[in-house]
């Protein structure tokens, strides 16, 4: 790991005049004064004569020079001739003053990118006034679009898993948990929507236990994220144990966490009946049972996506049974071979061994790489926590993102990250998920460990490592955008790939032709649909939060209207998309929960005060549930 900078931010903010060239009558002067003709003249009285005549001299013209101005008004001339004999002895003063005076110390330059980083509200930028009332309007819109969708839900599939709005009825397919009611729960608890807390709180209440105690299999990952961390969540937001308590709504904070311990109880078998420290995916709930997935083995990215979640459980309840079997995971992980901090996207819980080559960032990949920096971040991020071995996997994880998996489009240069699906010695793939799109928002929480850019630099947190990882982030972020203003809908595909000389193929653009882009992102035919998915969202107000950038807030702002243009549907709810490069677009009967749960969420929180859900004091699960970091020493 890099050390530290070898300055401070006064370096930083250097001082421009250390660089100010000299005047001649500077040179000239000094010159004289160190020269041997000083010396020579100085020998005799003539000499000194002739030397006082000509610094006379030099004095009297510049006198002159800086009393002389441009055209002077009719009025301008009155004053000055009323009040010369008063003044002309101070103005005297004035000019030898300023004759002497120190030139102006300059400010320091902004580079190219912060010059041209303005937005279309330059306009309005110099009264905060206004720029504060406009985003509060936004998030106002974000919040109408959040009841839009809660609507839908509640009048046609209130209970179900998820919405399909346009046939209007519900159906379960997340294990029959009400994932909707929980996921969109916390949401609603810090947008102030107190009605909606009461409904689905106390629909929490009255069935969410029975149906836990009654259900048959579930996936151990998306409960753990979605309904686990969702109860959390709104524990803790609710008030639970001195928590920030958003809303008086609903249920008393202790419904949510012995409803979670219940479903955490039950969890905790596919643990327990792996022979090995990796968990199986699936989840008996009635029978406290496990099993292994069709074909034997686990994603990587989801048995490594649950210790927010098991750790948060353990600090609230006391009981550390929780944790301590989530962090058996990743404990086993360390001791795994890697190519560069990488790994393949699956592993085996009977071997407890890695399984295949493939090695991406999108699916069964993507949140791996999330939770070792912010596990580490929820205890506290201290270098000597027994948690510090997750932030070196970390740093190392990144290295290798940036050594083998970053490169640049053509012919307009935009940083992506591609996959390797046969290993580091195969060919490398130009195939991006969305859902990489996460990694801006965890390198640049990375980098900062959740405060602003200028904090971390006040502070001299930040060594070359992090700026590296902080320039990477605002160029991902740059291209998750690009890869929505290419299309012809203004949504973003499933998958996109990248025009590189080695990777080329025709015929297959957003759809946008006045974009700068087209020719550089490549959308196939089958990766052309939208899931209302949140990644790039979530990267864009985790951008905004820690650069302070407003080009991130007009960039959410641009997407959440393509979203209520394409994708509302009139009777409550909004819909997926089969193809984002046509208009107007064919859609797809479906809502997913994360539309609530993580999507609008993000909206909401970009256009926020950065008080709300500050990034220092929560670190967010990979289903957008804020969970409080462990502050404690």
């Amino acid at each position: 790991m890099s050390k530290s900078l070898p300055y401070s931010t006064k370096d930083v903010d250097y001082d421009n005049a250390k660089f100010r060239p000299r005047s001649f009558f500077k040179v000239a002067t000094q010159n004289l004064l160190t020269s041997n003709l000083r010396r020579d003249c100085g020998s005799c009285s003539t000499g000194k004569f002739l030397f006082l005549i000509l610094i006379f001299g030099v004095a009297y013209l510049m006198l002159a020079h800086t009393s002389s101005g441009g055209v002077v008004s009719d009025d301008e001339a009155i004053v000055n001739r009323n009040s010369y004999a008063n003044s002309s002895i101070v103005n005297g003063a004035g000019k030898i003053k300023r004759f002497w005076r120190r030139p102006p110390r300059l400010p320091p330059r902004l580079s190219p990118d912060e010059k041209g980083s303005g937005n279309g509200n330059d306009h309005v930028s110099g009264n905060p006034d206004v720029v504060r009332s406009m985003w509060i309007a936004r998030q106002k819109k974000v919040k109408e679009a959040f009841v839009h969708a809660w609507s839908g839900y509640k009048k046609f599939a209130m209970g179900y898993d998820e919405l399909m709005p346009l046939s209007q009825h519900g159906i379960d397919g997340l294990g029959g948990l009400g994932a909707t009611v929980v996921d969109a729960l916390d949401t609603a608890m810090i947008m102030g929507l107190d009605e909606v807390v009461a409904e689905a709180g106390s629909w929490v209440e009255e069935h969410l236990s029975e149906r836990i105690s009654k259900k048959g299999q579930v996936n151990l990952f998306e409960t753990t994220i979605r309904v686990l961390g969702g109860l959390l969540s709104a524990y803790h937001l609710s008030g639970g144990e001195k928590g920030t308590n958003l809303t008086h709504a609903g249920p008393k904070p202790a419904v949510y966490l012995e409803t979670a311990k219940d479903l955490a109880d039950r969890l905790l078998s596919a643990f327990t009946a792996s022979p090995t420290a990796i968990p199986f995916s699936d989840v008996i709930l009635h029978e406290k049972s496990a099993h292994p997935a069709p074909g034997g083995l686990s994603s990587t990215s989801e048995v490594s996506t649950l210790q927010l979640e098991f750790n948060y459980l353990s600090q609230i309840s006391g009981d550390q049974k929780y944790s301590l079997e989530a962090m058996k995971v990743m404990e086993h992980m360390k001791t795994l071979p890697k190519i560069e901090g990488l790994v393949p996207i699956y592993i085996s819980p009977h071997s407890g061994e890695f399984s295949g080559e493939n090695i991406r960032l999108g699916s069964r990949g993507d949140s791996y790489y999330e939770y070792l920096i912010k596990v580490w971040l929820q205890s506290g991020a201290s270098s000597n926590s027994n948690t510090s071995y997750l932030y070196e996997m970390y740093n190392e994880a990144m290295n290798g993102v940036r050594h083998l998996l970053v490169r640049k489009s053509i012919p307009n240069g935009l940083v992506f990250v591609g996959e390797l699906p046969y290993g580091s010695n195969s060919n490398f793939s130009p195939k991006m998920d969305h859902l990489v799109c996460f990694l801006p928002g965890t390198l640049a929480i990375g980098a900062t460990k959740g405060l602003t850019k200028k904090q971390a630099m006040k502070n001299n947190m930040l060594n070359f490592e992090d700026l590296e990882n902080l320039k990477l982030a605002e160029d991902l972020t740059k291209t998750c955008f690009e890869m929505y203003a290419v299309t012809s809908t203004g949504l973003a595909p499933e998958i996109a790939y990248f025009h590189t000389e080695e990777f080329s193929e025709q015929g297959h653009d957003g759809g946008n032709k006045s974009s700068e882009f087209v020719n550089d992102i490549i959308i196939k035919p089958a990766d052309r649909h939208n899931l209302l998915r949140p990644e790039t969202v979530e990267s864009l107000f985790v951008l905004y939060r820690i650069t302070e950038d407003p080009k991130y807030r007009e960039w959410g702002w641009q997407i959440f209207e393509a979203f209520e243009k394409h994708t509302k549907v009139d009777t409550g709810g909004y819909c997926s998309l089969d193809d984002v490069t046509i208009v107007p677009p064919h859609r797809r009967d479906k809502m997913e929960t994360f539309f609530l749960g993580e999507t609008l969420k993000y909206f909401y929180l970009l256009f926020a005060d950065s008080s709300l859900i500050p990034l220092d004091k929560f670190v967010f699960n990979t289903e957008a549930h804020p969970i409080p970091i462990n502050l404690k020493k």
